[in-house]
């Protein structure tokens, strides 16, 4: 095998994750967060998308192929969560399934977000699944470089979480300058961003779906 490929491997799961472009994305959802839930929602994001791209790097294929799922079924399902995520920030609502005045609960809420949508579909998403699974599928000339290939890829998982968390738990610093108004209209833009993002999500997952039945060629 040649080990050349660690870096363009690395380099390539880096962009697609994206953690610098995120981190605005971050400061916007967890700008009324308490600096101990921005924590907890920190951990949520890594842990959730860690071993979300550990395990479809692993058996993503026998996962889609048990639920008779398709990536471009995935990408579709995911843009419109990130669409209905996007809208909610253009219209400056929280980004939150309800509100309730048990401060717990609302806690609990807050911290939900780390999970869904940062965890997934931000931080692991059709692009990142996709791309972990094609680096694994790819045929090996034995069975050491294909354990070779598959280490290669969930170290350089594991290297882009390790940067992400320091990223986001630096967050606050990065972006203290700006005050909240400052906050919500990075939240604005954001959401503009990842609406058009969640567009291009559903759109590839569409043409994906022509391409497969024949209708593009």
């Amino acid at each position: 095998m040649d080990l050349s490929i660690i870096i363009p491997i690395f380099v390539s799961i880096f962009a697609i994750i994206d953690p610098i472009g995120n981190v605005p994305l971050f400061v916007a959802l967890t700008h009324d967060h308490t600096n101990e839930e921005k924590k907890r929602v920190i951990k949520k994001i890594i842990i959730v998308a860690t071993t979300t791209l550990i395990i479809f790097s692993l058996v993503g294929q026998y996962i889609f192929t048990l639920f008779s799922i398709t990536i471009p079924a995935f990408q579709i399902a995911g843009g419109i969560l990130i669409f209905k995520l996007g809208f909610d920030m253009i219209q400056g609502s929280r980004p939150k399934a309800k509100r309730t005045d048990n401060e717990k609960e609302e806690a609990m809420e807050k911290e939900a977000i780390g999970i869904v949508p940062l965890g997934i579909p931000i931080f692991a998403g059709p692009g990142s699944i996709s791309a972990v699974m094609l680096y694994i599928s790819q045929p090996q000339n034995d069975f050491t470089s294909t354990l070779l290939q598959l280490l290669i890829v969930i170290l350089s998982v594991i290297i882009t979480m390790i940067i992400s968390y320091i990223l986001l738990t630096n967050s606050t610093k990065i972006f203290e300058k700006t005050g909240r108004m400052g906050t919500l209209a990075i939240s604005r833009i954001m959401g503009l961003i990842i609406t058009a993002m969640a567009v291009q999500f559903i759109i590839n997952g569409i043409y994906s779906v022509l391409v497969s039945w024949g209708v593009i060629f």
